[in-house]
């Protein structure tokens, strides 16, 4: 869900707006005054906040723009404009603040009467149901999988594992509902216990039930609207691209995107649309949580409201959207697929209906390895463990420096400790006691000093740390002192380097 930024203080450089472009193919506007028109050929935007204010001017040739995203309600569109994105083929969504879709816009196709004939009469030729169950055991699959390989939730995987074996058996639509009802239960409460990570500087700020994903029903609510924590507030901005994805989808094969079928007819939304979601949303499940097991939330993304409803800021928006090409080409082939299934109650036999989003039939006439394209979405920046900046590893270099310093105290102090000092006493006289007990083998006669030195130490630089330390069993920082050339190792360590880089006597003479 989306909540503008809060109004910053006056720029000294408020004549100079923040030049901006598309990336990913999206370019997402948000803030107050925004204005889309078209000036001497070009699509030109302004948005932002205040003073803080941002431009692009983008030509008809080499744009890079697939989505226009538009958050909030606050300024004009022209007509110029949304001819100027029909023309280029791009597609225009509208989303409210709280992540609600508005409107959708994209490049229009030709439609078959005869097509949008048969879903008005799904249900009576009973593909209503087929169609339903396709869109559920994908979507139970999906959710399988993550619950399986993801979560490592073995009564989850099993309660969903049951649920999908028994949709071929489900004989009307509010039976695969009731399936889906009863493993999306199971599925949620495998994310229940989930830890939300915040950097250090974040994580004593922001409230405790924002530390764990919780409960997907919203208590605000009673369903998954009005997220009360980040990563569901994440899941429903993304669940709002992938419906707007959906819309476009369907308009753009010549369905009508509001006659569903999993979904009741409403007024308030598009039926179809959200039926098509359905099995895509493992894929946004997936990218939600590899984000809570290896990335960062930060504090400042998001917003707590009054009624306790947690909303996202627009620079998060932003990044959000950019994942917009990735859940159309995961849709593309579901909704040809209904397309498919509709047209064979009507079409002619043979002949199959047009396959614009993800061009198949193009694709098979050309040479086998033309595959169809996999869109991955762009992964959540990375940012410092510690105080939240951006940045490529774990740590920032300042925060990186103190971390390892600290880390190094601990170690030596823990290296002190009598079970320590035990433990490397023992291990000394162990090795002690080989070196004494060691007598020169009879096929080793070869091996001396000086073979070592020219033959064996120049080739240890090749083998791993972990490999000399498994192999001689030594400490890591004496397999780094023996590959580095600084130290000798005993000569009963000679014979087994030598085989482990490969030297033979023969080379030798």
């Amino acid at each position: 869900m989306a909540a503008t930024q809060t109004v910053p203080e006056l720029s000294l450089d408020s004549k100079s707006p923040t030049l901006i472009s598309p990336r990913h193919g999206v370019l997402t506007v948000f803030g107050y005054g925004i204005r889309i028109y078209v000036e001497r050929g070009h699509l030109t935007i302004e948005d932002g906040i205040g003073a803080d204010r941002r431009k692009a001017r983008l030509s008809r040739v080499g744009h890079g723009l697939r989505r226009l995203v538009l958050i909030g309600t606050d300024g004009f569109v022209s007509l110029s404009a949304i001819r100027w994105l029909a023309d280029q083929d791009a597609s225009f969504v509208m989303l409210e603040r709280d992540g609600s879709v508005l409107a959708t816009t994209g490049p229009v196709h030709p439609s078959d009467a005869r097509l949008r004939r048969a879903q008005s009469l799904a249900a009576q030729s009973g593909t209503d149901l087929r169609i339903t169950r396709s869109l559920i055991a994908a979507k139970l699959a999906g959710q399988d999988r993550i619950a399986r390989e993801k979560l490592h939730n073995a009564t989850a995987a099993q309660a969903i594992s049951r649920a999908h074996l028994t949709l071929d058996s489900a004989a009307t639509i509010p039976s695969i509902r009731g399936l889906e009802a009863k493993a999306g239960h199971a599925y949620w409460h495998s994310w229940k216990s989930l830890p939300v990570n915040f950097p250090k500087v974040d994580a004593r700020k922001v409230p405790e039930h924002w530390k764990n994903f919780g409960a997907r029903i919203s208590p605000i609510s009673g369903s998954p609207r009005c997220a009360v924590n980040p990563p569901n507030a994440v899941l429903n901005y993304l669940y709002a691209i992938l419906e707007s994805e959906s819309r476009l989808a369907l308009a753009a094969i010549g369905l009508d995107p509001g006659l569903g079928f999993l979904h009741v007819d409403s007024r308030t939304r598009d039926s179809l649309a959200c039926d098509l979601m359905e099995t895509v949303r493992p894929e946004v499940d997936a990218y939600v949580l590899d984000w809570l097991k290896h990335r960062l939330f930060q504090r400042k993304d998001f917003f707590e409201m009054a009624d306790g409803t947690c909303r996202l800021m627009a620079g998060l928006c932003v990044e959000l959207s950019q994942t917009a090409k990735a859940w159309a080409t995961a849709v593309a082939p579901w909704a040809e697929l209904i397309a498919r299934t509709l047209w064979a109650t009507v079409g002619k036999p043979g002949k199959q209906p047009a396959t614009p989003l993800t061009g198949d039939h193009g694709r098979a006439g050309r040479a086998a390895d033309h595959a169809r394209p996999v869109v991955f979405p762009p992964k959540p920046s990375r940012i410092c463990k510690i105080c939240g900046v951006p940045c490529e590893k774990t740590y920032c270099a300042s925060c990186g420096a103190a971390h390892s310093l600290k880390e190094f105290d601990k170690g030596r102090l823990a290296a002190q400790t009598p079970e320590s000092r035990a433990q490397r006493s023992a291990t000394q006289k162990a090795h002690v006691l080989a070196n004494r007990a060691w007598k020169p083998s009879k096929g080793f006669g070869w091996l001396d000093k000086a073979t070592y030195v020219t033959k064996i130490r120049p080739r240890l630089a090749s083998i791993t740390i972990s490999a000399l330390q498994s192999t001689m069993g030594i400490s890591e920082a004496y397999a780094i002192f023996i590959r580095s050339g600084s130290r000798i190792p005993h000569p009963r360590h000679w014979p087994t380097l030598a085989r482990l880089v490969g030297i033979t006597g023969a080379e030798t003479n």
